[in-house]
């Protein structure tokens, strides 16, 4: 799935992997930080934690652990991840996901 070409010029973000991996097109507003991601490769984030995050996939699949407990994502699930709760996320190449973090700062922006 292409994203439209408008996304490319909102920032991507300075996120702990390479492009290669994911690209991410992310909006700053006070109140919060919201991305989108796509995935390119196979990929698995570590249990971590953070704010509050709110989230659904547009295309592909994720198996996300929330709390000890794993849930397998498609198209058009939501999932809910409150602040301070351990995570983890195994992502199949090809998954687009809309993320919204509670924290405005949660990753940084690129410059362009």
């Amino acid at each position: 799935m292409q994203l439209p070409d408008f996304f490319d010029a909102m920032h991507a973000l300075d996120v702990p992997f390479p492009e290669t991996v994911a690209t991410s097109h992310a909006v700053r507003l006070e109140s919060g930080l919201v991305v989108f991601f796509h995935f390119h490769q196979d990929f698995s984030l570590p249990p971590h934690a953070h704010g509050p995050q709110w989230g659904t996939l547009v295309a592909g699949e994720v198996a996300m652990t929330i709390d000890g407990q794993t849930r397998r994502h498609g198209p058009g699930t939501r999932y809910d991840i409150p602040a301070g709760v351990e995570h983890a996320v195994a992502v199949k190449a090809g998954t687009i996901a809309f993320d919204v973090f509670a924290e405005a700062d949660r990753y940084p922006l690129k410059a362009r």
